[in-house]
């Protein structure tokens, strides 16, 4: 059995991640640690963590586990946004400029990501684009929080059948995923981690990977850690 550490953006990812792929990846022997919130600074000695916008403090928190960990059969990966991914990240200038094409773009910055780190059982992953996306796979999963608004659910399939993957949903201040969910369900901005989590296990993780490409070819990869 192979074990895998999850570098999470917040308690949203940390939470999704110990809920619904650590048993998953369980049936593939692929343990998981507990997902670690990923750092974004570190002040007297001290990491603070959550968040992911700063990508020195970053990366320094993987190499030091990478250091820690030096078994081949340890891996690591992450899950952090596309959407104000932090300004130092290697190779954003350059991915800007494919910015018509979200999925090309993302797999640049990946790409760049594990140059930078430079160790082959990083796997780093970067949601399109961001954790929110995954909830208009099936925007039903709204049901227990809509009070019996089936116009609010309905505006958010609406968005969802408008983009050939959740995954698409842009990234304007006011468009992105988790600022279309708000404008219908306000509650959900005051307790993200505590439903996006619910929401997704609502939806489950076939359907969420059948929906969203990358998700899915991150999972497959995690998957195929143990030689499966």
């Amino acid at each position: 059995m192979v074990r895998l550490y999850v570098f999470a953006e917040g308690q949203t990812e940390q939470t999704f991640a110990n809920t619904l792929i650590k048993p998953h990846l369980y049936q593939y022997n692929v343990f998981m640690n507990p997902p670690i919130l990923i750092a974004h600074a570190k002040k007297k000695g001290q990491v603070h963590r959550g968040g992911g916008r700063n990508y020195t403090p970053m990366k320094n928190d993987i190499l030091r586990f990478l250091k820690q960990e030096k078994s081949l059969d340890v891996f690591f990966t992450t899950m952090i946004d596309l959407y104000a991914i932090c300004p130092g990240f290697p190779g954003l200038a350059e991915a800007e400029l494919m910015s018509q094409d979200p999925l090309k773009k993302v797999a640049f910055l990946e790409q760049k990501f594990a140059d930078d780190i430079n160790d082959r059982r990083f796997i780093p992953y970067i949601q399109l684009h961001e954790y929110e996306a995954y909830l208009f796979s099936d925007p039903s999963c709204f049901e227990y929080l809509s009070d019996g608004n089936i116009d609010k659910i309905t505006a958010l399939q609406k968005i969802a059948n408008a983009y050939k993957t959740p995954e698409l949903i842009n990234d304007g201040l006011q468009t992105a995923p988790s600022k279309r969910i708000i404008a219908q369900f306000p509650s959900y901005g005051k307790a993200k981690s505590t439903f996006g989590p619910q929401l997704a296990a609502r939806i489950g993780l076939p359907v969420i990977r059948r929906a969203c490409y990358h998700f899915n070819q991150w999972l497959l990869k995690l998957e195929s850690l143990n030689g499966g």
